[in-house]
Parts: C-alpha cells; structure tokens; sequence
C-alpha cells in the first residue's frame, strides 16, 4: 500500500468505526440496558480513555473561563449529544438516528451565523433547503420495514444533528488552543456525571460489557485518534467527504443485522441529507474555519 493511501484508509476505518455506534447502541438496548445508560458508559469509558491519552502527553488542560465553558460544552455537547442519540436509536432504529445525525452542518452554518454574524450565502441556503426537503421526504414516506418515523424519533434525531454541531462550533472556538484529546479528557466525563441522575443501571454480562468497551474505545477514542492522523496528511476537505460514510455504513450494517430497510422515498430523503452534509463540507474562504470543524469529529 502506498504512502498516500494511508491516510484515506485512516479516515475510512474511523468512518465505519463510528458508523458502528448505532449497532453497538441496538445491541447492548436489546439486552436490557436503557438508552441513558449506554450514553453514560461510552462518556465515561471514552473519557477515560481521552484522559489517559492527554496525560501521557503531557497536555494541557483547558483552566479559567476556558474550563466554564468546556464544562458547558460537556453538558450539552456530550450528555445531551449522547443521551439524544441513543434514544434516537431506540424510538426510529440505528439507520434513520444516523441520518439525522448529518444535519448537524445546517445547524453549524445556522450557528455561525447567530454567533459570528457569517453571512449566509447560497450555499448554506442550499444545504438548509436540501436537509428540509430530506426530512421531509422522510417523514413523509413513513421510513421503512424496522424503521419507525414518528414525532419521537426525529425529535430525538434532530437533537442529535443539533447537539453534535455543537462539536464544530467549540472546535472553532478551542481547538486551536488546546489539544482536542484534552479538551474531551475534561468534557466527556463532565457529560457522563450530568448523565448519572438520570440513568437506572442494569446488571450486564460480559458481552454486553465487551459492546460498551469497543463502543467507547474503538468508536469514540480509537476512531478520533485514526481521523486525526488522517487529517495530518490530508485534505480537510476530502476528510469530510470520506467521513460521510458514517450514515451508509450505519444503514447497511442496520439492514443486515436487523433487517432495517429505509423506504425508497426515504432513501431519497436520506440521499438529500447526507448530500447537504457534502455540500456544505466543500471548502470556503476560511480555510481555517474548514479545519477546525473538521478537527472537531469525535
């Protein structure tokens, strides 16, 4: 394999490790442990492992109005983001959450517009329009066998997107300043203890236990750690593209093991989604705006 191979397989593996989430949520919901729980777990395992990560190297951690605003960050970024999604996943099924999950760069570009007043132009408007019209076709079309779209599930869902934009719009804040690895060694275990007053623990067997330790280590901390050597010798841009298939890589395992199949209308629907996600990756002339959402994936 060629040197300038590597770093795209890098993001792909951390593509599909991510595009895993849902599955690992699904099982480990299927043997009796609630949503909450599953977020609380991979917040605090992964945190864990990001902590271990930034202290063998010596990083520093965020303190002062930094550190307010990290912990702020781990409560809506982490426990809001995690809790959303898991619930996501039981109330719709883990193909539809991951879709969902890609509006998140509308509510980035709707963002940036409310806190650093960037103008909208036409292709954010594009993307806004795209992503409406993908939810819409959704909706509409009901979702599919093992797929359930109600009012519940694209709550749950589009929380997700818009608490998992909030990733990009900290990163642009942050991520300069810091080592992400120790800014997410503070924020995750912040979000799991935000968690605990609303998670009913289970007893696990050992399997479940092992679906949580690759949830949190391999899909959390390993997948951020691959993009981000990824990104060391690659274009953002073509980062973010490859990164978008997470949600193809969530529906196909989804309809594989579980049998969840999106309606063709849907499809389309989701089709429109992702698409607004790849528009709205292409790069603008911030290029330093680009790379600090990119870096924000984790």
């Amino acid at each position: 394999m060629s040197s300038a191979a590597i770093p795209t397989l890098l993001v792909m593996l951390a593509a599909f490790l991510w595009g895993t989430i849902g599955i690992f949520s699904k099982f480990l919901q299927h043997s009796g442990l609630l949503p909450l729980e599953v977020a609380f777990w991979r917040a605090l395992l992964g945190g864990l492992c990001f902590y271990l990560s930034a202290h063998a190297s010596r990083s520093v951690l965020p303190r002062g109005r930094d550190l307010v605003y990290t912990v702020i960050f781990g409560v809506c970024g982490v426990s809001l983001f995690y809790g959303s999604y898991q619930l996501a996943v039981r109330s719709g099924g883990a193909s539809l959450a991951a879709v969902l999950l890609y509006t998140a760069p509308v509510f980035v570009a709707l963002g940036s517009w409310l806190l650093w007043h960037e103008k909208l132009g036409l292709r954010e408007v594009l993307g806004l329009a795209l992503t409406l019209s993908g939810i819409g076709l959704i909706s509409f079309a009901g979702g599919g066998s093992g797929v359930h779209v109600n009012a519940l599930s694209l709550a749950w869902g589009l929380t997700a997107g818009l608490t998992y934009s909030l990733y990009f719009l900290y990163g642009r804040a942050f991520f300069g300043r810091y080592n992400p690895q120790a800014l997410y060694a503070v924020a995750l275990p912040v979000g799991a203890l935000m968690l605990l007053p609303f998670v009913q623990f289970h007893h696990k067997m050992p399997l479940a236990w092992g679906n949580l330790g690759i949830m949190s280590v391999l899909c959390t901390f390993v997948a951020y750690s691959l993009y981000s050597a990824g990104l060391q010798r690659l274009n953002p841009t073509r980062a973010s593209v490859i990164a978008s298939l997470e949600p193809v890589v969530a529906a196909l395992l989804a309809a594989l093991i579980f049998g969840e199949r999106l309606s063709a209308l849907a499809l389309v629907g989701a089709g429109l989604v992702v698409g607004a996600a790849l528009l709205l990756s292409l790069p603008t002339k911030k290029p330093d705006t680009d790379q600090s959402q990119v870096e924000a994936k984790g």
